[in-house]
This record gives C-alpha cells, structure tokens and sequence, in this order.
C-alpha cells in the first residue's frame, strides 16, 4: 500500500480506502490507483486482512482423505461454489486419525478460517465443540455426532443399505454376507444396521458368522488374504455386500485370486459407486451416493450461516436418498 502511495502520488489512507471499496474518491484517483494496483501485482495478504476484520475469506474442508474420488468430488463443488461467494478453501485429510484430526483442526484456527466443513470422527467433538463455541459456522458432512445439535448432511445410509438387500433378496439370493471395516463410525454402523434389518425383514438366516469386519489399517496385500479366507469359509454364501467400496476393490482382487466367477458363483454388490464397478466385467452392482447433492447442500448451509450468524441451523440434518446401480453381477435368480 506504501508503495502504491508513492508511485501515484496520494495518501495511504486514500489507497486503503481504494483497494477495500470504502471512502468518497473521485472516478480519476480511483482509476490510478487500481491500474498502478493491476499492474505491480497487488493482492491483500489474507492474514493481514483477517487480523483486521475478523474475516479471512477462507473456510476448512477437513474430511477422511482428500485423494479419494468420494471425497475429491465433492471437494470439487464445495470449492466451485465457495469462489462463486468470494471464499477460498483449505484442504485437510484426517485419516481417520484423532490425533491428526485434532492437529488439523488448531493450524486451521490459528490461520483464522472463517467457517469449517467436516467429515468428523469420534474423538473430536470437544474440538469441533469448541469452534461453534468461537462462533465459528460448521456443518459436518458424510457422518455426524449422534445426540449433538450440529449442522449435518450425509447419505440416507441405513435406508440405502436396507434397499440393497431388499434388492438382492428380491433378486433370489438367500444368503448374504457383508464386509465392512472395523471403524467406530456412525454411518457404517448405520449401514451395518441397514443390512441385518433387511436380512430380518425378508425372512433370511441371521448368521453373524455372514458379517465380517476388516481391519481398517490392513495392508493391501494382507487385507485381500483376510477377504480370500472369509470367502473360503461361507461355502453357503451366495452373494456379498461390500459396505464402502474401496472394499468393493479389494474384494474383486480376492475373487479374482480364488478362481471365482461373477455372478455365476457369487453376486456381487458395493456401497459407493466408483467407475471401476462399471468396468469390471461383467459389471458391479453399486449404491450410488448423491455426491453433487451433499456437497452442494453442505456449503449452502455454511454460506447461509456466514453471511447471516442469526440464522439457526443446528437442527437442520439431511440424509439424502441413494441410488441402486443395477449391473451384470447381481442377475435375477428368482426368474
């Protein structure tokens, strides 16, 4: 700003006045100043900015992790949508790791975000807690945290899971087995409890022994032998129930090793369509989330919340209806 002074030859106060849009300066200054602003690259530090007006202009996408196509297609409309209201966006991946969660979280407030997006894991309610408590916007999004009034937007995942057996049993299939990972989160419990209503609501065996939790930290390697092994031991298993679908993925490499065939052996279903499922002959029976949907939803009710901070949103929470993907590896046995 000094230095734009200097070069038109005006004051501080009338430059500052200029680049924030404040003040009575006649049509010719402003003009100067803003073409001398264009032409030596001026742009505000957002910090300095922040420091001074309470705003930064900048809200915190925090979610499971960012490289996922989930999770990086909606990063992709929140930022779209963000820059159409003037908001850049910070992104973050978790891991599902509290103590990184909770790290990122505290550079995220130390660079004075002005309103948060966040896929939560147990663990950081405190932290989450204590951002709306400094009247910080966040809306949670893919999960929430049961019996707390925060903002939420997420898949239907109990109904959506509870359609697909419906579908598959409705298809003629009688033993169903389901592969999820070992993760203390709200929506694969929900999925979970999605599964064994469906099972019991059409009649079939209530077989724990057809549920199987993988190990969320497993190596590739280690986790297709884990699958393989529980595939051997279900011989009645007719069809299977992948509850996230980079499960899905490991779960066609340890039919593929074993020498089975789809669907003449087993039918085949993942929650979370993902392109591969398509591909992948003779293609993969999917629940599709309504991505564009959540993520749109999500920062419209951040933008609403930061652009008026009387407007009540603690008890907004959308659960978004899914779509089942119907493909060659869930044929219709019942004729």
């Amino acid at each position: 700003i000094k230095d734009i002074a200097k070069l038109t030859n005006t004051s501080i106060t009338t430059v500052s006045f200029v680049l924030n849009g404040k003040g009575r300066i006649s049509a010719d200054i402003r003009k100067k100043i803003l073409d001398v602003a264009l032409e030596n690259g001026y742009e505000p530090n957002r910090m300095a900015v922040g420091l001074r007006t309470g705003e930064s202009k900048v809200i915190g996408l925090i979610v499971e992790t960012i490289s996922g196509p989930f999770f990086g297609t909606m990063a992709k409309v929140i930022e779209y949508e963000a820059e159409k209201a003037g908001y850049g966006v910070v992104y973050c991946s978790t891991d599902n790791n509290i103590q990184k969660g909770k790290n990122v979280i505290k550079m995220l407030s130390n660079q004075l975000v002005d309103g948060y997006i966040i896929t939560p894991i147990k663990g950081l309610e405190k932290e989450i807690q204590k951002l709306i408590s400094n009247e910080k916007p966040v809306v949670l999004i893919d999960s929430y945290f049961p019996g707390i009034d925060i903002p939420h937007v997420l898949v239907d995942n109990y109904n959506s899971v509870y359609q697909a057996i419906q579908f598959l049993a409705g298809s003629g299939y009688k033993n169903i087995g389901f592969v999820t990972p070992d993760l203390d989160l709200v929506q694969l419990q929900e999925r979970l409890k999605g599964y064994q209503a469906a099972i019991k609501a059409n009649g079939l065996a209530e077989d724990p022994e057809m549920i199987f939790n993988l190990s969320y930290n497993s190596e590739r390697t280690e986790a297709v032998e884990a699958v393989k092994e529980f595939l051997i031991r279900q011989t009645k298993m007719d069809a299977i129930f992948f509850s996230t679908n980079y499960l899905g993925i490991i779960g066609l490499q340890s039919i593929n090793e074993l020498k089975l065939s789809i669907p003449a052996d087993l039918g085949v279903m993942s929650f979370d369509d993902n392109e591969l499922f398509e591909l992948y002959p003779p293609g993969i029976t999917s629940v599709k989330q309504p991505t564009y949907e959540i993520a749109k939803s999500a920062i419209d009710l951040l933008m609403s919340s930061l652009n008026d901070r009387s407007f009540e949103v603690s008890n907004i929470k959308l659960r978004i209806p899914a779509e089942i993907i119907k493909r060659g590896s869930t044929p219709n046995l019942a004729g």
